[in-house]
């Protein structure tokens, strides 16, 4: 069997690799922490539960609209106003199966082949995947910890060239959780706008970010109506594995997202969204809250034991609940830290060079989205091989 070139050119997602080295050890029967997939151990909330046992009794649930339920685009809209601080027409709103396939339908509603793409190295590597995809040729751009491993407007400047077409941002950031500044976000989306280029935006942890010196979180969409910004319910409300997820388009690409969403997987998932209104409950907002709250103690947990066993964080993280370790002084790769890491500390993290090539051998990316014993586990076990290695 022959397999297109786009398949063969996908490298693997070292995260879910060293996932499956953790399953197989304990299946061993050897008890591994896993610190390397950004999945929330809290669970979907209590009412959104509910509400799942409560429609799945035999009753028809049928294929929404393609851009979901009427009634929860609604409720995004209301959540976009009054928790992100963007109102948006619920028109503009576009509900996903995961955030994954509001990527997809932007990728696919904005590239042609041969397009330039300009995307932050590191950032999450799925994401440039999609532009891949549709024959897009991503260029990354690297950063460092002088712009908090972000892009920048003068970045973008300077890589324009006469092929490009967009850039993909994601703020707070998978791997290295930290967030553009909002002066410097709005900044670089005027610019790229200016040229006429598209913006997709990813949002994903937003909600999950801390207030700044200019105030709370903000999406782009307060400022940018003609970015696409890209959401989840997967973060914030805990709802990974039920694969939900929303875009706010511009007033023009609706019509061709609904399109090609009514092509590629016809509507999201129909007892998802029924139950996914609940999420915007009062009470489940501040369940959400408090979880926020639990992970922003988790993060000044992991950033002390790593500053005390000798691991630095060069950039603390203001999101997400990801932080972004620096292994060189080791003298290992990141590869290698990895793997040992996982093979006598039996501790599971992602190296760098899932997230792109600056700095590919130098980060290791640990997630803090465990449960707070493992956490603690975790830690201890990795400043005993830090000590091994003295």
């Amino acid at each position: 069997m022959k397999f297109s070139a786009r398949s063969q050119a996908v490298t693997p997602f070292y995260a879910m690799e060293f996932g499956k080295k953790a399953a197989a050890l304990e299946a061993a029967g050897i008890p591994v922490v896993k610190l390397n997939i950004g999945e929330p151990d809290f669970g979907a909330p209590p009412a959104f539960l509910a509400q799942v046992r409560r429609i799945c009794d035999g009753r028809p649930l049928p294929y929404t609209g393609a851009l979901g339920l009427p009634e929860l685009r609604a409720a995004i809209a209301q959540f976009s106003a009054s928790r992100l601080h963007a109102p948006v027409d619920p028109d503009r709103v576009v509900v996903t199966t995961g955030a994954s396939a509001a990527l997809l339908l932007a990728c696919a509603a904005l590239i042609d082949p041969g397009d330039e793409v300009l995307v932050a190295d590191p950032s999450y590597p799925c994401n440039r995947r999609f532009a891949d995809s549709f024959g897009a040729r991503v260029r990354l751009l690297p950063t460092d910890a002088a712009s908090r491993f972000q892009l920048t407007a003068d970045m973008v400047d300077d890589a324009w060239g006469p092929d490009t077409r967009g850039v993909m941002v994601a703020s707070p950031s998978n791997p290295t959780g930290t967030s553009l500044a909002w002066p410097e976000l709005t900044e670089l989306t005027a610019r790229v706008a200016g040229r006429g280029g598209w913006r997709i935006v990813d949002e994903i942890y937003l909600a999950l970010a801390d207030d700044g010196p200019g105030g709370p979180a903000r999406s782009v969409a307060q400022h940018d109506p003609g970015a696409v910004v890209v959401n989840s319910f997967s973060k914030y409300f805990g709802l990974t594995g039920w694969r939900l997820g929303w875009a706010v388009l511009p007033p023009e690409m609706v019509p061709v997202a609904e399109k090609l969403a009514q092509n590629y997987y016809i509507c999201p998932p129909t007892p998802a969204q029924i139950a996914a209104l609940t999420c915007f409950d009062p009470e489940t907002i501040a369940l959400a809250e408090d979880r926020r709250a639990v992970l922003r103690e988790r993060r000044t947990l992991v950033c002390e034991a790593l500053a005390r066993i000798g691991l630095p964080v060069p950039v603390l993280p203001d999101g997400a609940f990801y932080v972004y370790v620096d292994v060189a002084g080791t003298g290992l790769t990141a590869s290698e830290f990895c793997e040992l890491a996982l093979d006598r500390a039996r501790v599971a993290l992602t190296p760098g060079k899932d997230f792109g090539e600056a700095g590919a051998e130098r980060y290791v990316r640990l997630s803090y989205a465990t449960a707070d014993d493992q956490l603690a586990l975790g830690l201890e076990r990795l400043g005993e091989l830090m000590a091994s290695l003295g």
